[in-house]
């Protein structure tokens, strides 16, 4: 269990991580750009939201696996394929939890308004400084959110870690594949155990994430 429970922590800070650095600049486009291209990238980042996880994770199955365009690329560095194997699970969440990052910070840029990024223009700050120095500390509350919702995302997805990783003990097995497998061998006690650690986990994120919204309310009223 313990295993299991390192494992599951282990792809979900690497997830959260991965897709902060990367989220970043793609909602900072979605919400400050003039692009027309906007509103289909909208639609692609969130198309994981209504796409079943197991169309998702077929799909990943295929692009990762050894027969692929891509792992063809890569076997002359040594790697056959990526399916079935951890580093295969980790770009999977990344796809699979991508929407969870980007909205919540698209979000937090777009409340930010032009006001603040104007004003520090006029003092002459660079578009980089306004983004370090303005935007991004404006900005605390989303990021926090997000990784919030990715983490937790990761730790409860199954249809895309089933479809791509299995579940091989020590490799690819996180709580939700664990809790199929317990009951899948009629483990009712161990299946009940880990069930309600997942209960618990997400209890704890939606009370945090609303704790966060009421504090957000009552300093921009403060604000105003």
């Amino acid at each position: 269990m313990t295993e299991v429970l390192w494992l599951t922590g282990k792809l979900a800070g690497i997830t959260t991580i991965l897709l902060l650095l990367a989220a970043t600049p793609l909602s900072w486009w979605l919400a400050r750009g003039r692009s027309s291209l906007r509103t289909p990238v909208t639609a692609l980042v969130a198309l994981p939201i209504v796409l079943p996880p197991t169309v998702l994770g077929f799909y990943l199955l295929i692009a990762l696996g050894p027969k692929s365009p891509l792992m063809v690329l890569l076997q002359p560095f040594g790697v056959r394929t990526l399916a079935f194997t951890f580093e295969g699970l980790v770009i999977g969440s990344l796809i699979y939890s991508l929407p969870f990052a980007v909205q919540p910070l698209r979000n937090a840029f777009i409340a930010i308004g032009d006001e603040p990024l104007e004003a520090a223009a006029c003092l002459g700050a660079s578009p980089w400084q306004r983004f370090w120095r303005v935007a991004l500390p404006l900005s605390i509350p989303g990021y926090v959110a997000a990784a919030i919702l990715v983490f937790a995302h990761t730790v409860g997805e199954f249809g895309v870690v089933m479809m791509l990783g299995g579940n091989i003990p020590g490799e690819t097995t996180v709580l939700s594949t664990e809790i199929y497998r317990l009951v899948e061998a009629l483990e009712w006690g161990d299946a009940h155990r880990l069930s309600l650690i997942l209960l618990a986990f997400a209890f704890v994120v939606l009370f945090t994430l609303l704790a966060l919204e009421a504090r957000s309310k009552i300093l921009l009223r403060t604000r105003t």
